[in-house]
């Protein structure tokens, strides 16, 4: 029997490509934030992620792998659909919810209704030292007490010494979530865009006028659409902003426009196919749909975010979304957004849901049909995981850095070249083609690699090794693995020294780190 890492590398090259690198960066070329890839938590079970008397050492270990590589964690919004359906309550500690039964197409259902206390705030203290995060209260209910209550709490929380003392922020207040889905999900029975500006803006005056908004450093989020528009009718950005969204007193205080979008969905059961979702082509046009909001949010001063984001709605495509492929595209999903303007991309997970890059407390039930499970599945992360840590890497947690996309004439090759001070010091390259279970022969492709300028005479070389893109598990990333019990990595660092004018070979379903700087 051949051993698979070796398989996976036999040299059957189907053809070679020759690679333009930059030797520097043109001046449009973005500066990339430490916390590019951040986290969206769904947040009825939040105490269960951060822990509550005590932490939760394995997920804060997921975060602080990433901190190590960048110098910052991950941002963390917490809210989504069960934002709306949380109420305050002085008597309650943490949270009690009230869940619907699971199916076979959501084993881990959100819940109905929540019901939260201080502590369930006060909690996010135990996030890594220099977190940054934002947080939703109701817009869906009308409920104007809940929401200024559940402000105050928050506020509160941020303010006390616990959460000063562990360096953890809140930069953004989110009111409502999805609101235009609103008339299909009960809230209200029609909806438009201009109703939508007005109850924010009347909510978001209750707010800020109870918690002294103006007088601290957090901010308002707005928008959190489902979808858009792109136009000045519709739900979009720039159909608020033409409505006025930004002139009130609290629109003064927006900083930000969050977008929530999926690449399909699994709501009905049926979800695409792993091949398609991995594609280069349907990354780019499931994110080059925005450019226009992108724009005119920028030109309004504000910052553009993916606030919530993942491969299939309703908690991910079983044999999809939780697999060595969606890793794949989440890397190269997350490396193309900041090239149109968008400036972090928060993947949404839960506990339990199919898409989670990581899963932070023990399941009994099957991620994948609800079925009951012999024996308790541990905390553990899953393949998209390793898309954090690789863009982390090619981050590096350097001021400053800049990433811009490598001119890739290849269907199934993308490419992202890193600057650190105008210097050329990493590139990543992907190759998004499938290579499934079942299949036979591996192709790879042969990189010539020039560049600009004076390029680099030797470089390293990194390798994601995966069996196959529909594996659940069994990852590496330069021979380590962070499929451990504590969340931190193990293994032995296994890397590869080449002089730049061999070129690399990469395989389907495989990403390549090439460090030109000799760092990692």
């Amino acid at each position: 029997m051949i051993p698979l890492l070796w398989f996976s590398y036999l040299p059957w090259t189907a053809f070679a490509l020759t690679v333009t690198i930059p030797s520097s960066p043109e001046k449009a070329v973005p500066v990339i934030s430490r916390s590019l890839i951040s986290l969206s938590i769904e947040q009825d079970r939040w105490p269960e992620w951060v822990g509550t008397s005590s932490k939760n050492s394995f997920f804060l270990n997921t975060l602080d792998n990433i901190n190590k590589l960048t110098g910052a964690p991950p941002n963390i919004r917490i809210g989504a659909n069960s934002e709306d359906k949380t109420n305050f309550a002085y008597d309650i500690e943490y949270a009690e919810d009230i869940f619907p039964a699971p199916t076979a197409i959501v084993p881990y259902p959100e819940a109905l209704n929540i019901t939260v206390g201080n502590g369930f705030y006060q909690i996010a203290q135990h996030l890594p030292r220099g977190t940054h995060v934002t947080w939703g209260v109701p817009l869906g209910p009308l409920n104007v007490t809940a929401a200024v209550l559940e402000a105050k709490a928050i506020m509160n929380a941020f303010d006390s010494p616990g959460c000063k003392a562990a360096g953890v922020t809140l930069d953004y207040l989110e009111i409502g979530n999805e609101a235009d889905l609103y008339a299909n999900n009960g809230f209200r029975k029609s909806y438009t865009s201009s109703q939508y500006v007005q109850e924010w803006t009347a909510l978001a005056t209750n707010i800020s006028e109870a918690v002294g908004l103006s007088k601290t450093g957090t901010k308002f989020l707005v928008g959190s659409f489902a979808g858009s528009s792109s136009k000045t009718t519709g739900f979009s950005p720039q159909a608020i902003y033409s409505e006025n969204v930004l002139a009130s007193d609290p629109g003064s205080l927006i900083a930000a426009f969050s977008e929530h979008h999926y690449s399909g969905s699994f709501c009905a059961g049926n979800g695409g196919l792993l091949s398609d979702l991995m594609t280069k082509a349907t990354i780019r046009s499931n994110l080059t749909i925005y450019q226009t909001d992108v724009i005119a949010t920028r030109g309004e001063g504000l910052d553009y975010i993916l606030g919530e984001t993942n491969s299939y709605a309703c908690h991910g495509a079983p044999g999809v979304s939780n697999t060595a492929g969606a890793a794949i595209w989440a890397l190269d999903y997350a490396l193309f957004a900041p090239q149109i303007g968008i400036s972090k991309v928060f993947f949404h997970v839960g506990i339990g849901f199919k898409y989670s890059l990581i899963q932070p407390v023990a399941l009994n039930r099957s991620i994948l049909d609800g079925s009951p499970l012999s024996t308790p599945l541990p905390p553990h992360v899953q393949p998209p995981y390793y898309a954090a840590i690789i863009a982390a890497e090619l981050r590096g947690s350097k001021d400053k850095v800049q990433i811009s996309e490598i001119a890739i004439n290849d269907t199934q090759v993308a490419g992202y070249a890193a600057f650190e001070g105008g210097e050329l010091v990493r590139a990543v390259f992907i190759n998004s083609k499938a290579f499934l279970q079942g299949n036979t022969n591996r192709s790879s492709v042969h990189l010539d690699l020039v560049f600009t300028g004076k390029g680099p005479e030797t470089m390293t070389i990194k390798r994601l090794a995966i069996g196959h893109a529909d594996d659940a598990s069994g990852l590496t990333w330069g021979g380590q693995t962070y499929e451990t019990e504590s969340g931190k990595v193990q293994g032995k660092l296994s890397l590869q020294s080449k002089r730049v004018k061999e070129g690399v070979d990469i395989s389907e379903t495989e990403v390549v780190l090439l460090n030109f700087a000799g760092v990692h």
